[in-house]
């Protein structure tokens, strides 16, 4: 798979596309892989937000400092530049090939991504946990882990 970019869409840009970004980021410096770049931006994000304290906790357990991550709205050229968009859910899915509808083929949801209908376990949104206790947040960090691994590992990033 050649993937040079990869774009994680949420609606904030603030919780679960900057968890897959750094996240995505993470594994790729691990595995000393510099040929992929990885953004992230929300559909209706107001920009120069911070990630909520609750997401920097989340990826700090995991060696991920996003604490000088500022949101991102939804741009004609990040979704462009963009070989692979994930969204978390089906209404930014929605909102992006609205607003940029040439870019059909390369947007999918993040969780179900790479599997079979029927390895796609409850739901395949992963909803936003955003004003929720952390521990909606470690629910959400684990489903975003789960997909994130998955398409690392698609892209040829050793384990």
């Amino acid at each position: 798979m050649s993937v040079k970019r990869i774009l994680f869409v949420c609606t904030g840009n603030s919780c679960r596309s900057v968890m897959a970004q750094g996240l995505m980021q993470h594994l790729l410096r691990q595995a000393g892989i510099d040929t992929v770049s990885v953004n992230s931006a929300g559909v209706f994000a107001i920009e120069g937000m911070s990630p909520t304290r609750e997401t920097q906790a989340v990826l700090r357990e995991v060696g991920v400092d996003c604490a000088g991550h500022r949101a991102s709205p939804l741009t004609e050229n990040l979704v462009h530049d963009a070989d692979l968009i994930f969204v978390m859910e089906p209404f930014q899915m929605d909102e992006v090939l609205q607003r940029f509808p040439g870019v059909k083929g390369k947007v999918h949801l993040l969780k179900p991504y790479g599997l079979r209908s029927d390895e796609v376990v409850g739901s395949p949104n992963i909803p936003d946990p955003i004003g929720k206790p952390l521990e909606v947040y470690e629910v959400c960090f684990a489903e975003i882990r789960e997909a994130v691994e998955r398409i690392a590992k698609l892209l040829g990033v050793p384990r």
